[in-house]
């Protein structure tokens, strides 16, 4: 190998251990207020959901791995700031309802989960039926009365 061939080796190398020393917050902060959905809903929600729109968080081996730590921390940053269902209790209701209008509209249409967390994540892949069962709490819970104890996600008993 050529002297300049082992400066840009070394130089490389040097970067990509460097680049791990790069601090990011990978912290969960507390759970305030979680979601009052029926099982099968929370179940979806914690499997294609939680990941990125909660403070319960498990972080994959790859967050703690640079540059790929800086995509996953961003996302995971970025989707609690848009949606939080460990804040769920502490918003709005005029918030909560545009919340879950958005989250029937982005499920429905396929924008969540995100294409490249469902490439990693084979469980976050909703099936048809897991999508409508998303959109018809959001849009039920949305219509209905937005107290976290309520029974706005159990239709009432007609018999």
């Amino acid at each position: 190998m050529n002297r300049s061939v082992k400066i840009v080796v070394i130089t490389a190398a040097l970067l990509a251990v460097g680049i791990q020393l790069y601090p990011v917050d990978r912290s969960n902060p507390p759970v305030l207020a979680d979601v009052n959905a029926p099982a099968a809903v929370d179940s979806i929600l914690r499997t294609a959901c939680y990941a990125c729109h909660s403070n319960e968080t498990n972080w994959p081996w790859y967050s703690y791995v640079a540059p790929a730590s800086w995509m996953v921390v961003d996302h995971v940053h970025e989707g609690r700031d848009e949606l939080n269902f460990s804040e769920w209790g502490a918003v709005t209701a005029e918030e909560l309802s545009e919340l879950l209008e958005e989250i029937s509209e982005e499920v429905e249409e396929g924008k969540m989960p995100l294409r490249s967390y469902r490439a990693l994540h084979p469980a976050a892949r909703l099936s048809q039926e897991q999508r409508a069962a998303l959109s018809l709490w959001a849009d039920q819970s949305a219509s209905g009365p937005l107290t976290p104890d309520s029974e706005r996600n159990h239709p009432p008993n007609t018999h």
